[in-house]
């Protein structure tokens, strides 16, 4: 059998193979949105997966889309750790317009490699497939199981991953292959919600002086106007927050509460009865949904009982939601990193085996699939490729020389991973 020496020598040897994989999934257009468009990738990465000697499991999910696992079953699982390398293959939409080349071929200008989706995450994803080929190649045969899921939705909140490890896929360690510049990292969590306010009447336009003058005698209420207060009180959380709380590893006030969108009203002729705000709430890692929430809800419906109109009519409030396309909502928990487990010590090994220096461990400015594996409590890790300025841009763009050295810790930590015994 081949050793992690020839591995790595392999990885180097073959990088055609790593850019005509990058190349062809890339050539999927996946954007999202629209999504619903990701069947055929699918189908190509599970035939990537049987040419590698994976057994393959494809999982409805929404209708045009669907969820990849496969696993290399290890010829001594027992005694030996399990890995599950996990990425997303839909990608931000885009403008092609504004693109210097066509976005869904693999363009190369020297380092450079430009495509949608080479940091986020088609990259990572490609880094992971090659290495399997190549595993299968060498006839490297591991003692622990390698798993791997191919998830959809990630771009849109949607819950392909979580749809996986709420139906019992899990391993001893995870690596989420999204962008990270190669760093070590975990995350905050986000959450969104929606804010409704409702008047008990619908009032025609022509009865707004009665509303507003003195003594016009209507005890009714503009909702678009009365949503300001929950505005206020918003702002006056997410101010206290920023003072008041901190985490290793962000900069202060990254707790931030955004109304984003805000809807209401018929027409000009009526006295708007309804309007609905909708918010997203970032929290660091060692805070949860509940208490968030909880939070959020005191503070506006506080402000609301100092209104002597809103106190009789208090807002409601609906949050989370599986899909930011279907229903409008959307939760990301968060990953606290545990520098002790043995799969981030033996991740941080093989980092620095392969490059020469320790890696960079740090918290994540946005989020990922990464926090569902913290949600359902599996050890891991945020650990890719690219950067998050070139995620989502216009002409995005990644290293080669980057994705190269990714591809070699891979698989220099799948090769020591799934070779260390459960016990250490």
């Amino acid at each position: 059998m081949a050793t992690k020496q020839q591995l790595l020598q392999a990885v180097d040897e073959n990088q055609d193979q790593l850019l005509t994989l990058l190349d062809r999934l890339i050539s999927f257009e996946t954007t999202s949105p629209p999504a619903r468009n990701t069947i055929a990738i699918q189908k190509f990465i599970v035939e990537q997966l049987a040419t590698a000697g994976f057994e393959t499991k494809q999982t409805p999910f929404y209708q045009g889309d669907e969820l990849v696992s496969g696993q290399k079953a290890g010829s001594d699982p027992e005694r030996y750790h399990s890995l599950l390398l996990n990425g997303h293959v839909d990608v931000a939409t885009i403008d092609r317009d504004s693109w210097d080349t066509d976005p869904f071929k693999l363009t190369r200008q020297g380092d450079v490699l430009l495509g949608r989706g080479v940091s986020d995450m088609k990259g990572g994803m490609a880094s992971f497939l090659y290495v399997f080929s190549l595993l299968h190649q060498l006839g490297i045969e591991l003692p622990g199981d390698l798993r791997f899921q191919s998830v959809v939705g990630e771009e849109a909140g949607e819950a392909g991953t979580k749809t996986l490890l709420k139906n019992g896929e899990t391993a001893d360690f995870a690596v989420v292959g999204d962008t990270s510049n190669m760093n070590f990292q975990g995350q905050g969590g986000v959450i969104t919600g929606w804010i409704t306010l409702k008047s008990p009447h619908i009032y025609h336009d022509g009865n707004r002086a009665a509303m507003i003058s003195t003594g016009g005698g209507l005890e009714a209420a503009n909702m678009i106007e009365k949503m300001v207060v929950v505005i206020q009180a918003l702002e006056k959380l997410e101010r206290y927050w920023g003072i008041t709380k901190h985490y290793p590893g962000f900069a202060p006030g990254i707790d931030t509460i955004n109304p984003a969108y805000i809807e209401g009203g018929l027409h000009p002729a009526y006295i708007p009865s309804e309007a609905k705000l909708w918010i997203t709430v970032h929290f660091y890692p060692d805070e949860n949904v509940d208490d968030i929430t909880k939070a959020v809800e005191e503070q506006v419906i506080a402000a609301a009982k100092a209104d002597p109109w809103l106190r009789d009519n208090l807002p409601t409030f609906s949050w989370g939601g599986d899909s930011l396309l279907a229903d409008k909502g959307e939760v990301f928990p968060s990953l606290e990193l545990d520098s002790d487990h043995p799969g981030m010590q033996t991740l941080e090994q093989s980092y620095t085996e392969v490059a020469g220096h320790a890696p960079t461990i740090s918290m994540s400015p946005s989020v990922s699939d990464s926090g569902w594996f913290g949600y359902y409590h599996i050890p891991a890790v945020d650990f890719g490729p690219g950067t998050m300025e070139q995620a989502h841009s216009d002409n995005e763009s990644l290293s080669f020389q980057q994705l190269l050295e990714y591809t070699r810790v891979i698989a220099a930590f799948i090769f020591d991973w799934c070779h260390l015994k459960g016990d250490q």
